[in-house]
């Protein structure tokens, strides 16, 4: 027990481990501990966020959940780089060649920087008209059009937060990532009550100051990244040289990242179709929905950190010429994540009403809450070990094998089986839960099923 503590002390101070060497498990742990701890953190300023808006009013709560199914693109862009950032990063690490690395990680900078002014621009511009087409009710657009504005023009904090966060992570380095996320999501959690209801000296601005809280700490710490990239602090440097496009670097971290971003986009861009079925029971289901989804997440972001510390491993491991290794810390990554998601879902099922309650006792909003919880957290085992065999193929470089797992399990199924269950068979929106735990858990099997053949193996990054 004393050397697993002692490991973990290590993994939140950092570590400087060869993770292509050694035992698996200790790697994995030292991986893994601040990437659950950085995953905890972002899902906790999600839980936060709702905690604050729901205060405001049921249509509030509505237009966030709305908002952010669209941001749902930024959110893709991100990851959709960060996959391509981490494959490229942990490879070039376990080859031992860190002016490659620090090469791939300033090329996906620039990427992220160009993608998200593009997205920001026409988010401004279009906001009202996609708060429209998403559902809402003339009285979530008027009260809440700015929430959606300042979130779409301030995209590229996220993007560059998440992108960042990925370099550091294929590096080696998760407990930067770790620390800086902490810092982002802190200064959000005290400016979010302060802006929202206008405390001391500050304007009240509703729910849009819940947009500005979160762009303000997220930009601060984008800019604690980018100083600890150029300042040699981290494993990867970035110096001036690095700055300048390189045509074929570009274009390697754009191949995977583009398929990474399809992948990730065919993911979250189901939600949004999940949110126009529910949207056709009303204000007060879609509040119950956001504010479950909501706790789904925070308990579903820590599996990512399993999920990040397998792809990190598997990355560096196939660049160092052992995919014996890259395929046991996928299976302990996945034993340990199953277990650890498993217990919390076990948890949710059982106290669902008590959790709810913390957030909203509206009669009209609760049950749809409940139920969602309820429903959602039965499959997260098999949740926790789909998101690791996902995220070792992108470790792998292989993003498009789980792409079109993805395009199978919740385009062609999952939407399909909402629209099904809840309308043409009239089980409301307990049919578009049910169809959310199937379709993960049918992602999960099917993963599974063609990591074991191991062609991800031999994919060249």
């Amino acid at each position: 027990m004393k050397r697993y503590w002692s490991l973990i002390l290590e993994a939140i101070r950092g570590s400087d481990r060869d993770y292509t060497a050694g035992p698996v498990g200790s790697a994995l742990i030292l991986l893994s501990v601040p990437m659950v701890l950085e995953m905890a953190m972002e899902s906790l300023f999600a839980i936060v966020d709702v905690f604050f808006v729901s205060r405001v009013s049921a249509d509030a709560v509505a237009t966030v959940g709305v908002t952010e199914s669209m941001l749902t693109i930024v959110y893709t862009v991100a990851m959709g780089l960060g996959i391509g950032a981490t494959a490229v990063v942990a490879r070039r690490i376990g080859e031992k060649d860190d002016e490659g690395a620090a090469q791939a990680a300033a090329q996906a900078i620039a990427l992220g920087v160009f993608i998200a002014a593009a997205v920001g621009v026409v988010g401004w511009f279009n906001a009202e008209r996609l708060l429209r087409a998403m559902g809402a009710t003339p009285s979530m657009v008027e009260s809440s059009l700015g929430y959606a504005q300042v979130m779409f023009a301030g995209n590229v904090t996220v993007t560059l937060l998440y992108l960042n966060n990925a370099i550091f992570r294929g590096a080696g380095d998760p407990a930067i990532a770790m620390r800086v996320l902490w810092i982002g999501n802190a200064i959000n959690m005290v400016m979010d009550p302060i802006l929202i209801f206008g405390l001391g000296p500050f304007p009240e601005l509703g729910v849009t100051g819940a947009a500005v809280a979160t762009n303000t700490g997220r930009g601060i710490a984008v800019l604690i990244q980018l100083w600890t990239l150029s300042s040699g602090r981290s494993r990867i440097h970035i110096t001036r040289r690095h700055v300048e496009l390189v045509p074929s670097v570009m274009w390697n971290v754009c191949r995977l990242s583009g398929s990474g971003f399809l992948q990730i986009l065919i993911d979250t861009s189901s939600y949004i179709g999940l949110v126009r079925v529910i949207a056709t029971f009303g204000s007060d289901a879609l509040a119950g929905y956001t504010i479950a989804i909501r706790i789904v997440i925070f308990a579903m972001m820590p599996a990512w950190g399993f999920g990040n510390a397998a792809a990190t491993m598997v990355g560096q491991a196939l660049g160092a010429g052992k995919p014996e290794r890259a395929e046991e810390a996928v299976w302990t990554a996945a034993k340990y994540n199953g277990f650890a998601l498993g217990l919390v879902g076990a948890l949710f099922v059982l106290f669902a009403p008590a959790i709810i309650a913390v957030f909203t006792t509206n009669p009209a909003v609760a049950p749809d809450a409940i139920a969602c919880l309820r429903i959602v957290s039965a499959g997260f085992v098999f949740f926790a070990c789909g998101l690791v065999f996902t995220q070792s193929f992108n470790g792998a470089g292989d993003t498009w094998t789980p792409t079109w797992i993805n395009l199978g399990c919740f385009w062609a199924f999952q939407i399909p089986l909402a629209w099904l269950l809840a309308i043409q068979l009239g089980w409301g929106t307990t049919g578009v839960y049910l169809a959310m735990t199937v379709a993960f858990s049918t992602l999960a099997v099917v993963s599974g099923l063609i990591f074991r053949r191991g062609a991800w193996k031999s994919q060249r990054v």
